[in-house]
């Protein structure tokens, strides 16, 4: 179990120090702990986890950013046997329905299936006559993520081998990097409803065709391409089933345990200095807590630091997002909510640069551009039992940063009758969108929380309420400084910011920092790990 720093201050005995206890702290912990590591991880928040979290009210309870991972109810997939790895195979997954997402656009609507010839099948029924684009769209699809395996694992190069070795390991990817999502599909197909269909998953990510590089998207839609999952218990259960691997060796995750600083002297990592002033020190430190947040303010006036400073300032915060928590006095047999996850499009919203583009300029009058409705309660086969008679809902859409900015300096839940009054607006707009395209629910609303940017800063720590670290931009993937080997010696970074967004890319991010500490590619190990425990069980 987490203890809270507030209560125990930890002694130096530790082999390293993470900051941050998302899932690239929690993945990278369990993995050193694997190789013999005693893992000191120090989270500012009450509650471990990072975005695997939860939250409770009343009778209900809430997961903040697991609403469905892809893979992993595949047994010999490679995130599966990530995740089997770093939790001893205690975590379990319970597979969505085949059709895992809905793409409505108004009341038209179009379902993605699970596995690629479902998936092709499926649309093609849509449009039978692009039936040659589909399969040209995943082809691609597949080929970019081929490429990227290159692309991230440069990123656990030590700087002198990346000089002569790095840019033949980026090269192919870079083609799929440099282009964005609209001028691929652009290419693909001329038809518009098309084109708006493959990119209704971009809120998985939150940068519109035109912007997005494609390999982000490809990212996600090849991570989805065979169905989701959620985690058995909630996405509490992470966290639950990792820590036992972290404490077994000897670590210890502290809460409530924030850092003011990376203590660096000679250029070299020695320990953290805590708010309260407290210096812990550790032969390596680790951070995890986002590149923006970890070299403007971690180590703020810290030489060496120029190319990853300016790499903050060039790629920009990722979108902002609001979420809506809804709880329901009615069960599962009364409601028969869906495994399938809905993304809402405004009516004709094909093009989604242009609906952007006109909430930006008209958000209180013009529709959302797009809302994403996900139902916990029906993806986790434990609720019932562990929730009787109630059931959940979270509605998701996305927002920016300045229109929160004024109450910035404001306490938590103390923010004043015009936020609430704020946040009520928005809350009664998402609501209605429920209403419409799940209507049963409407008579058996009993709770609802609206979560803002300034939410995700107050648990996050992200600076500008982001979700998804820096940007996924062709820019983003053209940086070649955020890579888990930093200037400072014994310093390292880790989580999304070096991979992609999202729980897979910063469990990635989490092996390839692995890697770079030990000098031994970790995802072979972990991989023939769990081949050879299958052949013992067979």
């Amino acid at each position: 179990m987490s203890k809270s720093y507030k209560r125990e201050k930890p002694k130096n005995n530790f082999d390293c120090i993470i900051i941050g206890s998302g899932m690239s702290g929690i993945g990278l912990a369990a993995i050193l702990a694997k190789e013999g590591w005693q893992c000191l991880v120090l989270e500012r928040h009450y509650t471990p986890g990072g975005f695997t979290h939860i939250f409770k009210r009343r009778d209900y309870e809430w997961d903040v950013g697991i609403h469905y991972i892809g893979e992993v109810h595949r047994k010999q997939s490679v995130l599966r046997q990530m995740f089997d790895y770093v939790s001893d195979s205690k975590l379990a997954w319970e597979a969505m329905d085949d059709n895992y997402d809905r793409i409505y656009f108004g009341k038209e609507y179009y379902d993605l299936m699970a596995g690629k010839e479902n998936f092709i099948a499926k649309l093609v029924t849509y449009f039978p006559e692009e039936s040659a684009n589909i399969e040209n769209y995943v082809s691609l699809i597949k080929a970019g993520m081929n490429a990227a395996k290159n692309y991230f694992m440069e990123k656990a190069l030590p700087p002198i081998v990346s000089k002569f070795m790095g840019n033949s390991l980026r090269k192919k990817a870079m083609e799929f990097n440099q282009a964005t999502t609209k001028n691929v599909l652009d290419s693909i197909t001329k038809n518009e409803k098309l084109k708006g269909v493959l990119a209704g998953q971009y809120g998985d990510y939150g940068l519109t065709p035109s912007q997005s590089s494609f390999m982000m998207h490809c990212g996600v839609v090849k991570h989805y391409l065979n169905g989701g999952a959620f985690p058995v218990g909630g996405s509490a259960a992470i966290f639950d089933t990792i820590e036992p691997i972290i404490e077994k060796a000897g670590g210890v995750v502290l809460t409530n345990a924030e850092v003011e600083e990376i203590v660096v002297e000679n250029n070299k990592a020695v320990g953290v200095k805590m708010t309260d002033g407290h210096i812990i020190k550790a032969p390596k430190v680790i951070s995890s807590a986002g590149a923006e947040v970890t070299f403007n303010h971690l180590l703020k006036g810290v030489n060496k630091l120029k190319d990853q400073q300016k790499a903050t300032e060039k790629v920009p915060a990722s979108a902002c997002h609001v979420c809506l928590y809804v709880g329901l006095n009615a069960d599962q047999q009364t409601l028969q909510l869906p495994k399938t996850n809905y993304w809402i499009y405004p009516e004709n919203g094909y093009d989604h640069d242009k609906t952007m583009n006109e909430f930006w300029d008209n958000p209180d009058e013009a529709p959302f551009p797009v809302v994403y409705i996900s139902f916990p309660s029906a993806k986790d086969p434990t609720w019932e039992k562990r929730y009787p008679g109630k059931s959940t809902i979270e509605i998701i859409t996305i927002s920016k940063w300045n229109w929160f900015k004024n109450w910035e300096n404001t306490d938590w839940h103390k923010r004043g009758v015009d936020y609430e009054t704020f946040k009520e607006q928005i809350s009664k707009r998402l609501l209605n969108y429920l209403f419409e395209y799940v209507p049963q629910t409407k008579e058996y609303l009993d709770v609802y929380e609206l979560s803002t940017p300034l939410s995700t800063k107050h648990f996050v720590n992200y600076q500008k309420g982001e979700i998804y670290g820096l940007e996924h931009t062709p820019k983003r993937f053209e940086d070649k400084s955020l890579r888990a080997i930093t200037p400072i010696k014994n310093f390292y970074l880790t989580g999304q910011d070096i991979v992609t967004a999202g729980i897979g890319g910063a469990f990635n991010a989490a092996v390839i920092t692995a890697s770079a500490m030990l000098k031994k590619n970790m995802m072979n190990k972990i991989l023939s790990s769990k081949a050879n425990e299958a052949r013992k069980l067979n």
